[in-house]
C-alpha cells in the first residue's frame, strides 16, 4: 500500500476521501435551501467510473478470490443499493438531490476502502462487515443517524413545552416566519392532519400571483376570489427560498384575467394548470386549505423535514472512521 505523507493508502481510496468535502458542502446547501445544484454530483459521478475501471483491472488480473469479492460487492452496490435508492426517491422518502448523492456514494464505494495511519497504529475503517459493500454501510450509517433528527425535535418541543401529536415530526411556527420556512404544513383546515402544503409550492403560488403572504392576511376575503387573479403571472420558480417575503411585486398596473372559474377559491386551480407541472405534489384542495390556515392562524405546525444529505454526509465520515455502526452493535450483542 504506498505512503502518502501520515497515511497510507491506495489511489483510488485516496481520490475517494474527495466525496467529503463536496458532500460537507452539499449539506450546507442543503440546510439553508434545500437546494443542491446538479452540476455537484458530475465530478464524483467521472471519478466513480473512472475508479470501478480501474479496481475492476486490477481485481481481473488480481486473485480469482479478488475477482471474486470485487465482482460481488460492486453488484451488490450497483444492483441493490442504488435501486433501493430509487425505490426511496420513487415513494418520496427523500428528494431527487438526495438519490443523487446516494446514487453516486454506491457507485464510488462498493468496497472498503483501507486506511492506515501508522504514527498513530490505526487502521480505518475499524468496523468491517462480512460483505464488505462499503454503500451499504454507509447507507445503514445514515438511516441510524438520520433518525436522531425526529428524536432532536422531540426534545426540543418537550423541553419548550410545547405537546402536540405532530411533536416528533414538527414545530409551531409564526406566520410570517412561513416565507423563509423549509417544510411542509402540519395542518390543514381538519386540524393537524399531517397531511398539509409543500410550503415550496406556497411560495411559488406567491411570486405567480406577486403578492406576500402578508398581502393575503390583510385583505383574505378579497384575494379569496379568483375574480382578482392576474391575466399575466409571474413565474412562479421552483419555490426556493431567496427572497424575504416570499412574493413579489412586479406589477404596477394591475389587469384582471378573465374566464376564471366561480368555483375555484384562491385561484389554486387555476394556478396548478397554468404552472404546467407540478407544485411538489399539491393538489389544489391540498394548497387552498394551506392558504386558509395561513392567513388565519398566527402560528402554525411546519414538518422541516429531514435535509437528507446531512445525515449522508454524517454517515460517510462515521463510515471512513469507525465504519458500520449496526455491525458493531450486533457484535456488542454477540449477533455477529
Amino acid at each position: 500500500m504506498p505512503a502518502f505523507g501520515f497515511i497510507d493508502a491506495s489511489i483510488p481510496d485516496l481520490l475517494r476521501l474527495l466525496a467529503v468535502p463536496i458532500l460537507g458542502w452539499a449539506s450546507w446547501r442543503d440546510i439553508e435551501t434545500r437546494r443542491v445544484p446538479n452540476q455537484t454530483w458530475y465530478p464524483l459521478a467521472i471519478l466513480a467510473v473512472v475508479l470501478l475501471f480501474w479496481e475492476g483491472w486490477l481485481a481481473v488480473i488480481g486473485t480469482a478470490f479478488q475477482t471474486r469479492a470485487f465482482g460481488i460487492r460492486t453488484a451488490v452496490s450497483l444492483g441493490f443499493v442504488a435501486p433501493l435508492v430509487i425505490a426511496f426517491w420513487w415513494f418520496r422518502a427523500f428528494g431527487g438531490a438526495d438519490a443523487k448523492a446516494f446514487l453516486v456514494v454506491a457507485a464510488l464505494f462498493p468496497t472498503f476502502p483501507v486506511y492506515e495511519l501508522p504514527t498513530l497504529g490505526l487502521k480505518l475503517p475499524h468496523q468491517t462487515t462480512t460483505l464488505g459493500v462499503f454503500s451499504l454501510t454507509i447507507l445503514t450509517n445514515t438511516v441510524l443517524l438520520g433518525a436522531l433528527f425526529p428524536l432532536a425535535i422531540l426534545l426540543r418541543n418537550v423541553v419548550a413545552g410545547r405537546f402536540s401529536k405532530m411533536m416528533a415530526i414538527g414545530k409551531p411556527v409564526r406566520w410570517d416566519e412561513i416565507p423563509r420556512a423549509h417544510g411542509k404544513l402540519l395542518e390543514s383546515e381538519d386540524g393537524l392532519s399531517g397531511n398539509g402544503v409543500d410550503l415550496d409550492a406556497v411560495r411559488m403560488y406567491l411570486r405567480w400571483r406577486g403578492l406576500t403572504l402578508g398581502d393575503l392576511r390583510e385583505q383574505t376575503d378579497h384575494f379569496r376570489d379568483p375574480a382578482t387573479l392576474p391575466a399575466n403571472p409571474n413565474s412562479p420558480g421552483d419555490g426556493a427560498v431567496t427572497r424575504a417575503d416570499g412574493g413579489e411585486h412586479k406589477r404596477t398596473n394591475y389587469v384582471p384575467a378573465i374566464d376564471v372559474p366561480e368555483n375555484d377559491p384562491w385561484g389554486a386551480e387555476k394556478f396548478l394548470n397554468d404552472i404546467q407541472g407540478s407544485a411538489y405534489g399539491t393538489t389544489p384542495e391540498r394548497l387552498r386549505g394551506g392558504l386558509e390556515v395561513l392567513t388565519r392562524e398566527e402560528r402554525v405546525w411546519v414538518s422541516p423535514g429531514i435535509p437528507f444529505i446531512v445525515p449522508l454526509f454524517f454517515g460517510l465520515v462515521v463510515s471512513l472512521t469507525y465504519g458500520d455502526l449496526l455491525f458493531g452493535l450486533l457484535g456488542l450483542l454477540g449477533l455477529v
